[in-house]
This record gives structure tokens, C-alpha cells and sequence, in this order.
């Protein structure tokens, strides 16, 4: 696939005052510019993020309802329900909330809808046939809830309170709830609408005990340090794909080295089951291994597994319910490959498919649990808007993905028309159709996507931060690049561009990885580095120079050593 090499051009100024006063190399001077970091304050606290520079939870729109609500609560010896979303989001947002509220002994439950049979959000029926019957007095959700009008007036109507954190997209059209916490509400001023649910869920508790200790609670009960729940908001955090900018790169950064420091017992062994070192767990960990094997409980069975693993106390419950969730994990795989085997097979006899500017199909046999990552693949190969579909009794359920340029929200907002009922982001969202519905919103969708976009938004983009010579690499360098860490949406691990590289030897590595000796071609003596360049076509000539590469700095660890590695990314 063509892509595009763009070379960002940082202020040199802004870049030189960087290195001025933070004594830092170029390359991450000019990084630090690229992700709009202007001033040297803003620099320093993004180098050396800490709890104490976290936005203040005062200006959320309703946080003080909710605590005050809470706090009655508390003090009639309610009973409260934690409603949750049944992603890792959701999941670790219930799970904070659950932790918080049993050390102030409030008398607290929790219940996530299944995937499957109950789908997304607090529905009506969650009140009648549950919260009713248990003697519910009070519903909190974690990571939903900003749609559930009608599930908020049917609590009311049956005397029970709601209060809603989320962070979804909200209308203006906002839920008669208690208190409905959501920064992306057009009425709140707090400037957090880049939180993840777990986020909004841990500002609620920031303020909760602050709350709670005005009110002399903690005289008598130890106040929980709320350090020890950000590795679960770190999760919900990366999980999410939420921007890993100021709170969300404080609270996950602080989250990682959490991990490292303290012992949660199911998490310990998510991390023993996934192989990893403990004490070197980074994003790329959590997002590749530890993530997919809490989603697996809600994609494939039920997404409680999951909240009582990263909630329980017992050794041996832990180890009971990460081997299931492996087992889940596996069986994830096998029918994310099955589903996206037949997608392809079906462009193959369809090239035709390829012309249009988004993807959509649909089939009766395809499990929903699994849809939303096929569709993310099938959108990274193909690069363009992707929507799978499962149909079943009249009805399809499906999972939206979308390229950086195209906001798929707006698009099916564009359609609501043709749908039931959608929600989500601009990069990711769920919908829900008749069947007899779909070709027409395939077409609407289509027309919509081409009105709005331009074919630029279609082609692929490489963003190269800085032009480095392997003569300037050092490990320095490569210790201020940690620094940026940790990597995911919004903060992008810097993507290096060297020109003239010379290939001193190669080899295939595992199936289809290349191992080389790289060497810049100066004309003179120079520096040389291992290097690797993943998931290649084997049948290809193996070149003995490059142009150009852009690449990735990193250490690489083996045997209790590190050494440099530079990672292809293009070539």
C-alpha cells in the first residue's frame, strides 16, 4: 500500500529553548514539539509526569451532586449498584469503584450486561428485572449510561437514583439522572473530555474522599491511597485507546509503575499467566497481552470474570479465573482468524470492493464478540472506514472502525435513519440495524463517507519526527526516549528517518522477521546497530542498502543486557 512520508517541521527555535533548558538531545526536543509541547514548564511535566500536576475534579459538570448523593447514601446505609460497561473500561471502572466504596463499607454490588444476550448500556429492563428486585437504591455506572434515557426514567419512576460517569459522546439531550458526570457534556467546563471511563470514575473518587475527609470519615476508617487503583486505571486508560495526554499520560504512567511496586493478586497473575516480567511491564504489554485477556471474558463469556479477578483478595480465585480467561483468549483467536479469513476471501472474489471508500459486510454466523477486533485489522490493512455486521433474528449488531482522518460517529450519525440505535467515537462505535436495513445504509453510508472526506484522508501517512544519523545515536538518547514512554494514541513513539543504510548482514528470524547489521554509508568510519524489520514478505529480493528507513529506537533486552535495536517501521 502507497503511503505517505511527511516530514514534520518543528519551530527550530521552540526545538533549541527546549534543549536550552531541559539539557535534552534534538530529536527529543523536536518530538516534544511535534506533540505541541511548546513551553519548557509543559515539557518538564510531560518528561516527569506526577499525580500533582492532575487537573482538580471541581470544575467536572456534577461531580459535587454525585459525591453529595453518595454521601446520603452512605449515611441512610443504602444500598448501591455499580453498572458497568463490559469492556476493559468498564470493567476497570466498576472494579475502582467497587474497591473504593467496600473500604468505606458502603453496601455496594455491581452488575455488567452480557455482551451477547443483553447488549451495550443501562436499559430499562436492568431496572425492572435487577436493581427492583434486589432493593436497589442507588445505580452508579462506569463507562455508560449517557444514552440510557429511558432506563433512567423507568428508575426513577420506581424510586431509585442514577447517577451517570461515562465518556462517551453526549447530546445536549442529557438523561434525567441525578448527576450525569461526563466531560464531554457541551456544559462542562473542566477541558477533561480526553478521560477514559476509568478516568472520569477515578476523578469521582479524587473528589469522594476529599469530600469524605471534610466530613472527618477517615478518623475512624483508613483512607485508601488512590495511587494504589491507577494500574487499573492505567488499563482502562490504554485499553481504551483514549489520547495519552495530560491526565491520561499522568495516571498511566503512574499506573505502570504501580504494577511494578505493589501487589494486586489477579493482576499478578494475568501478568504470570502472560509470561511477562512484573517489574518491566510497559504499555505494549498491557495493550497486547494483559488487555486482550480481560476483553476476552466479555467478548466470549462474561465480563464479571473479569471484575472479580481484578477484584479478589484470594491466591487461588486468581489463578482459576486467569486460566479461564487464557482459554477465552485462545478461543478469541481462533474465531477473530476464521471471520477474518472469510472477509478476505470474499474481496478476493470481489476486488471491485476495493474501490469504494469504506467497508461493510455482514453475516449470520459470526460471533459479536470478536467483531470489533476484525474489523480494526481488516481496517489497518485496507485502510479505510470498516464496519462488521452480525445478523441474527431479523436483527444486526455490529462494530465500527476508522482511519485517523474519517470520524466514524459522524458518519453513522448521518445515517441514524437506517439505525436502530449506534454510539461511540470518532475511531471506534457499535451499532444496531434491521437486517432488511443494511444494504440501504451501506449506500448511505458509502455516499456519506465519500461527501465528506477527500482522497488524501485515504492514503496512509508516515509522521517522521526527526531526521537522526546513526552517528548521534547513543544511550542517552535512548534513555530520553523512555522518557516519553508511556507510547499508545496521542503520543506516538517517535518515528526517526536515516538515509543511505547499508545492509552488513541479514537473516529471517521466526517466520517472516528479518534480523540485520545496519550501517550508515558517511564515507567515513561510522557507528553500526542490530536492527529489526518485522512481518515481511518473504519472497521479496532482500536489499542490500536502503534510501531511506524510518525507524524506532529502542533498548533491547536479553539475558539481563540491553543493547540498541533500531525497528523498521518503512522503508
Amino acid at each position: 500500500m502507497k503511503k505517505h512520508w511527511h516530514f514534520l517541521q518543528p519551530d527550530p527555535h521552540t526545538v533549541q529553548k527546549h534543549c536550552n533548558v531541559l539539557k535534552c538531545h534534538p530529536a527529543i526536543a523536536a518530538t516534544l514539539v511535534n506533540r505541541n509541547i511548546f513551553s519548557s514548564e509543559d515539557a518538564s511535566k510531560f518528561l516527569f509526569p506526577s499525580l500533582q500536576y492532575l487537573h482538580p475534579p471541581y470544575s467536572i459538570k456534577d461531580v459535587d451532586v454525585a459525591a453529595n448523593r453518595i454521601l446520603t447514601a452512605q449515611e441512610r446505609r443504602e444500598k448501591i449498584l455499580i453498572f458497568g460497561d463490559y469492556d476493559v473500561d468498564g470493567i476497570t471502572a466498576t472494579s475502582i469503584l467497587l474497591e473504593f466504596f467496600r473500604a468505606t463499607g458502603i453496601e455496594v454490588s455491581f452488575y455488567i450486561p452480557h455482551r451477547i444476550n443483553e447488549g451495550y448500556g443501562l436499559q430499562s429492563r436492568h431496572i425492572l428485572d435487577y436493581a427492583l428486585p434486589n432493593k436497589i437504591d442507588l445505580i452508579i455506572t462506569a463507562d455508560c449510561g449517557s444514552g440510557s434515557h429511558e432506563a433512567v426514567k423507568t428508575a426513577q419512576a420506581v424510586g431509585i437514583d442514577v447517577i451517570i460517569t461515562d465518556h462517551h459522546t453526549i447530546s445536549d439531550h442529557i438523561p434525567p439522572a441525578v448527576a450525569v458526570i461526563n466531560p464531554k457534556r457541551n456544559d462542562c467546563p473542566s477541558g477533561l473530555h480526553h478521560l477514559s471511563g476509568a478516568g472520569v470514575a477515578f476523578y469521582l473518587l479524587i473528589y469522594l474522599r476529599k469530600k469524605l475527609r471534610d466530613n472527618h470519615f477517615w478518623r475512624k476508617t483508613p483512607e485508601p491511597n488512590l495511587k494504589n487503583l491507577c494500574d487499573l486505571v492505567a488499563l482502562g486508560t490504554l485499553g481504551d485507546m483514549v489520547p495519552l495526554v495530560a491526565e491520561n499520560r499522568i495516571i498511566s504512567k503512574t499506573g505502570i509503575q504501580t504494577i511494578h511496586s505493589t501487589h494486586r493478586v489477579g493482576l499478578d497473575a494475568l501478568i504470570e499467566v502472560c509470561g511477562l516480567d512484573k517489574h518491566a511491564v510497559d504499555a505494549d504489554d498491557i495493550v497486547f497481552a494483559l488487555v486482550p485477556r480481560l476483553n476476552s471474558a466479555g467478548r466470549m463469556d462474561h465480563a464479571s470474570r473479569a471484575v472479580d479477578l481484578l477484584t479478589t483478595t484470594s491466591v487461588e480465585t486468581a489463578g482459576i479465573i486467569v486460566h479461564s480467561l487464557n482459554q477465552m483468549n485462545q478461543n478469541r483467536r481462533h474465531l477473530e482468524n476464521e471471520i477474518l479469513k472469510q472477509v478476505e476471501n470474499h474481496i478476493a472474489k470481489n476486488p471491485h470492493l476495493l474501490l469504494r471508500k469504506s467497508l461493510i459486510f455482514a453475516h449470520d454466523d459470526w460471533h459479536l464478540g470478536v467483531l470489533g477486533i476484525v474489523a480494526n485489522r481488516l481496517m489497518k490493512k485496507y485502510f479505510r472506514p470498516t464496519i462488521l455486521i452480525a445478523t441474527s433474528g431479523g436483527m444486526g449488531k455490529g462494530s465500527a472502525r476508522s482511519i485517523p482522518d474519517v470520524d466514524i460517529f459522524k458518519g453513522l450519525s448521518a445515517c441514524a435513519g437506517d439505525l436502530e440505535n449506534f454510539g461511540g467515537h470518532s475511531m471506534a462505535a457499535g451499532l444496531k440495524l434491521k437486517v432488511e436495513k443494511i444494504e440501504c445504509f451501506q449506500e448511505n453510508f458509502e455516499n456519506t463517507i465519500g461527501i465528506t472526506t477527500k482522497p488524501s484522508d485515504f492514503i496512509p501517512k508516515v509522521l517522521i519526527d526527526y531526521e537522526l544519523a546513526f552517528d548521534d545515536i547513543s544511550t542517552s538518547l535512548i534513555e530520553e526516549i523512555e522518557l516519553l514512554t508511556p507510547f499508545g494514541t496521542g503520543n506516538h513513539e517517535p518515528l526517526f528517518m536515516a538515509k543511505n543504510v547499508k545492509v552488513e548482514s541479514s537473516k529471517i528470524v521466526g517466520n517472516n522477521h528479518r534480523r540485520m547489521h545496519l550501517k550508515q554509508d558517511t564515507g567515513k568510519i561510522s557507528k553500526a546497530f542490530n536492527a529489526i524489520q518485522f512481518n515481511i514478505d518473504k519472497k521479496s529480493v532482500l536489499r542490500e542498502n536502503f534510501d531511506q528507513i524510518a525507524f524506532r529506537l529502542r533498548w533491547n533486552r536479553w539475558g539481563g543486557k540491553k543493547t540498541a535495536q533500531i525497528v523498521i517501521e518503512e522503508t
